[in-house]
């Protein structure tokens, strides 16, 4: 906003014809380059519509300061010319007021913006935010190859612009506005009809990609997910966006990566699908990758696998990583988040607990030789007899136990971390820090899912910014979801059945869901049974993992305050210098 009372256009307001728009054309003298430092001198502008001028600004300003006398040869400007010129406070005033309603235009724009803003700073005027267009940028967009550079003076020759700049600012906005005329004839060309376009136009990096926006011309201001198609309606890429036109509109020139361009070029139309929500948009890209594997989605094409850590059905039961639950287990552990989770939990229990890891079958009474873990305390040694049945069982028992109780396991694991520290051995001390803030992730990842997984029939709301969103779950799977005003009556559309994908949601499904739930309080309207979680080792499961996040926030510190003492040598006798290497001069 300009002002209290100006209402300033925004982007998205920006749907009028170019010749239908407002604009305002502005130019100022300063006292140096530094915008909080210097001040300004004078202000020229010239508000035009349709190639019609509408009006002009022209004034000095007193600078409060001596104006330096390199500027004076510059601009001609002397401390005589704004003794008795009205002072910042009252011209910035009426530089707002001339401003209102139109779009900003200046050449190197980022200078007097910056200039004004101060101003308004200083003055108390509320901080502008118009629009702008930046007719030095968009000149190096439209003339790089017919200029030798971007000068204003250098564009009003080659434009036969009417007014010659002089480091004047009326002057200089006049020639401006010959300058911006010149421009938009040039846009045109490329299919630049409104101010949108040809903010759109200076941002774009390929006039083939900008020529193609068309596919998206009608795409909403609202969230959803979009697929690009080739001729074929092959799915090349999906894509969600809290925003679909705004999105959209980033893929046609202004995405400067590569595998886009080319996708892009493949392009034969694009579709989307306005959502409700965020989230629902969030689970139909999941959903539609893993269905139809686009070839420029790189990453969630394949879900992570499910895993589960079981204990095995026989005399003395060991830990295995399975896919499944099956009537050789006695009892497992999951869903977890593929077969790298799951090891590592098994890793941090038979740190912990003597659970046998040989693969050797025993019976209930055994006489085979033990191995060297029985030294080492790691192992209760039943292979030689020396622990029977029902020792082990209790074993069995903790391990069955941890993901309703997973303090012990979390405690030991720090107990045995200080241990190691107080020996010297940090290294050692690291490892079981990290895997004790891994454990505890991975516990409390599944006790989220489990809950989801097993309440049934759910729905759940939260309050948002001007309403309530509203989703409903069945064992985990996202059915439908909406967005309302409160009082106003919700309406939950079927989404398509990902079932038919997968027997259960996939773990990034569940993490969507989740990540939603965190986002804010949400009240359970309808549940078919009680979703519940354990309740013992929560504290300490939220200690670990406290202490985990801490931890990582100063591990990068410390990496990121490393990084800025390096000490590179560009050439000689040992050759470059490679990443994350230091070495003295």
């Amino acid at each position: 906003m300009i002002g209290s009372a100006v209402h300033q256009l925004r982007l998205d307001d920006l749907g009028t014809p170019l010749i239908d728009t407002t604009f305002v054309v502005l130019d100022l003298e300063t006292t140096g380059l530094d915008p909080s430092g210097d001040r300004i001198t004078e202000v020229g502008a010239v508000r035009v519509r349709g190639g019609e001028v509408l009006g002009e600004l022209r004034t000095f300003v007193h600078p409060a300061r001596p104006i330096p006398a390199a500027v004076t040869a510059v601009t001609g400007i002397t401390d005589a010319m704004v003794a008795d010129a009205p002072a910042e406070s009252t011209v910035i005033g009426h530089v707002l007021a001339f401003l209102h309603g139109a779009v900003l235009v200046a050449h190197n724009a980022p200078f007097d913006v910056s200039f004004l803003c101060n101003a308004a700073a200083r003055t108390g005027h509320p901080m502008p935010e118009p629009v702008v267009l930046d007719t030095a940028r968009l000149s190096r967009r439209l003339l790089r190859d017919e200029v030798r550079d971007h000068r204003l003076a250098t564009l009003a020759r080659h434009l036969r612009a009417r007014t010659t700049p002089e480091h004047r600012a009326l002057a200089d906005a006049r020639a401006t506005v010959d300058v911006l005329h010149g421009l938009l004839e040039r846009a045109g060309s490329l299919g630049a009809t409104t101010v949108e376009d040809v903010v759109e136009l200076t941002r774009s990096r390929s006039d083939r990609a900008f020529r193609r926006r068309g596919l998206v011309a009608d795409a909403p201001a609202a969230p959803g997910v979009y697929r690009f198609l080739d001729d074929h309606d092959r799915t090349l890429y999906v894509g969600k966006a809290t925003d679909l036109r705004a999105r959209l509109r980033t893929y046609f020139g202004q995405d400067p990566r590569r595998r886009i361009a080319d996708m892009v070029r493949e392009t034969a139309r694009v579709t989307w699908q306005v959502t409700p929500t965020l989230v629902e948009a969030e689970v139909l890209e999941l959903r539609a990758i893993q269905a139809e594997q686009p070839r420029f989605n790189r990453r969630s094409r394949a879900p992570v696998p499910d895993r589960w850590l079981a204990l095995t059905r026989e005399p003395f039961p060991r830990l295995s990583v399975v896919r499944a639950p099956g009537p050789g287990h006695l009892t497992t552990i999951g869903p977890l988040l593929g077969p790298r989770s799951a090891q590592r939990l098994r890793e941090a229990i038979e740190e912990v607990l003597p659970v046998r890891t040989c693969t050797t079958r025993l019976r209930s009474t055994q006489d085979h030789p033990a191995c060297l873990l029985k030294d080492l305390g790691r192992c209760g040694a039943p292979c030689d007899g020396s622990q029977g049945q029902a020792s082990y069982g209790q074993v069995v028992a903790s391990v069955a136990g941890l993901v309703d109780d997973p303090a012990p396991l979390l405690d030991e694991l720090e107990s045995r971390m200080w241990a190691q520290t107080e020996r010297g051995r940090y290294e050692r001390a690291t490892e079981l820090r990290d895997l004790r803030a891994r454990t505890a992730r991975t516990l409390q990842r599944l006790r989220d899912r489990r809950w989801l997984l097993a309440a049934g029939h759910l729905v759940l709301v939260r309050t948002v910014e001007h309403g309530v969103e509203e989703i409903r779950l069945d064992q985990g799977w996202l059915r439908s979801s909406t967005r309302y005003r409160h009082g106003q009556a919700a309406v939950l559309p079927g989404l398509d059945d990902g079932a038919a994908i997968h027997p259960r949601p996939s773990h990034a499904e569940l993490d969507l869901i989740l990540h939603w739930i965190e986002q804010g309080e949400v009240r359970v309207l309808e549940a078919s049974e009680p979703p519940t979680s354990p309740v013992r080792g929560g504290g300490q499961l939220a200690r670990v993992l406290d202490v985990a996040r801490s931890t990582d926030r100063q591990v990068r510190r410390d990496l990121q305050q490393l990084a800025g003492h390096k000490v590179r040598q560009r050439s000689g006798d040992r050759g470059p210098v490679r990443d994350g290497e230091v070495r003295s001069q």
